[in-house]
C-alpha cells in the first residue's frame, strides 16, 4: 500500500486510516471506529468474544497502521507480576541493581485472554492503566505516550477464566465485542487472502507524535451546556434504578472524553447527542451490572434500557 500523502493533516488521514482497516477487519466498521475512539480518548479497551472472531487480528491492525511500539502479553493462570511488569535484578559487573522492563512498556500492548490470569496478576494492570507507570521497589517507572491497553477475555462461562473485579473493569474506558460476521463478510474472508499476508503489507499511517496530536485535538473538541447535562441525567439515572451499579464520576468523565473522540473521528470539533449515544453503550455496560454476569450481553442491555429511559436534549 502506497503511503498517504505528506501535506495530509494527521485529522484529514483519519477516513484513510478506517479504509485500510476495513479491507483486514471486514464488515466492522463500528468495532474499527470504538476502538480507534478509545485510543483518541486516552482509554483502554477489553474486547469479550469467543476465540477466532479476529480480536488478535484487529490488535495486529490497529498497531501497523499507528506505527507504535507493540507488544503483545499472553496472560496464562500462572502468570506472575513481574513477568509483565518487569524485575530488577542485581548485575555483579556493576555491583548495583537495574530494572528490566516487562511487555507493559509499550505504547501499543495487546493483552491476550486476560481473565485466564489469575486475580494477583491481573491487579498489576490497574496501576499501568490509571496513571501509565508502575512503582516497583520503591521507584516509578512511566511508560511510552500514548499508552493504549486493549485486553481480550473469552466469556465468563468457558474452562479456566477468573472474573474481572469491578475495579479492574472501571479502568477499562469501553467493552465491546466483535460478534459473528454477516454472510457478505465472512464469504469475503474465506474468499480472500490471509490476514496475516494482508497486515503483513501495511504500512502506517500515523507518526507517534501525530496519535499524541489527535488526542489533543480529541481533548479540545467544544461540549455544550446541554450535552454535559444529558450526561449527568444519564448518571442520576443509572444512581436510582434498582438493580443496576450506579455510574461513577469516573464514567461520566469517560463518556464525554468518548463523544469527543467520537466527534473528531467524524470531523466535527463539538459534540452532538448523537456521539453520547454512539459510544454509550460500550461506556456504561461494563459498569452497570456486576462482574458475576455471565457475559457482557447483560451489560448492553442494562445500558440500552438506561439510554431510553433518559431524554434526549
Amino acid at each position: 500500500m502506497a503511503s498517504p500523502p505528506q501535506s495530509a493533516s494527521a485529522l484529514d488521514r483519519i477516513p484513510l486510516f478506517l479504509e485500510r482497516a476495513n479491507t483486514v477487519i471486514v464488515g466492522k466498521d463500528r468495532e474499527l471506529r470504538l476502538t480507534l475512539c478509545c485510543l483518541l480518548a486516552g482509554g483502554h479497551l477489553l474486547i469479550e468474544d469467543i476465540p477466532g472472531t479476529g480480536k488478535t487480528t484487529l490488535v495486529k491492525v490497529f498497531a501497523k497502521l499507528l506505527g507504535l511500539p507493540f507488544n503483545r502479553v499472553q496472560f496464562t493462570n500462572d502468570m506472575l507480576p513481574a513477568d509483565l511488569l518487569g524485575t530488577t535484578i542485581y548485575d555483579e559487573s556493576a555491583k548495583s541493581f537495574s530494572f528490566h522492563p516487562g511487555p507493559i512498556f509499550a505504547s501499543l500492548v495487546l493483552g491476550d485472554e486476560l481473565n485466564r490470569a489469575s486475580p494477583k496478576t491481573q491487579s498489576a494492570c490497574l496501576q499501568v492503566m490509571e496513571e501509565a507507570e508502575i512503582t516497583l521497589d520503591g521507584q516509578t517507572h512511566v511508560l511510552p505516550k500514548p499508552f493504549y491497553l486493549l485486553a481480550t477475555q473469552n466469556p465468563r462461562l468457558h474452562v479456566g477464566t477468573y472474573p474481572l473485579p469491578e475495579s479492574q473493569l472501571d479502568r477499562f474506558l469501553m467493552r465491546m465485542s466483535l460478534g459473528f460476521p454477516d454472510r457478505d463478510a465472512e464469504r469475503s474472508l474465506l474468499r480472500g487472502e490471509s490476514r496475516a499476508l494482508l497486515i503483513e503489507r501495511m504500512t502506517a499511517v500515523y507518526a507517534t507524535a501525530e496519535v499524541l496530536a489527535l488526542q489533543q485535538l480529541a481533548q479540545a473538541v467544544h461540549l455544550a451546556a446541554p450535552i454535559v447535562e444529558y450526561v449527568l441525567d444519564l448518571v442520576a439515572a443509572s444512581r436510582q434504578q434498582q438493580g443496576l451499579i450506579g455510574l461513577s464520576p469516573r464514567a461520566a468523565i469517560g463518556l464525554l472524553q468518548a463523544s469527543k473522540a467520537w466527534a473528531l473521528i467524524h470531523l466535527r470539533q463539538y459534540v452532538i447527542p448523537e456521539d453520547i449515544q454512539a459510544v454509550a453503550v460500550a461506556v456504561m455496560g461494563h459498569r452497570l451490572v456486576s462482574s458475576e454476569e455471565p457475559d457482557a450481553q447483560a451489560g448492553r442491555n442494562a445500558a440500552e434500557r438506561l439510554m431510553a429511559s433518559v431524554a434526549v436534549p
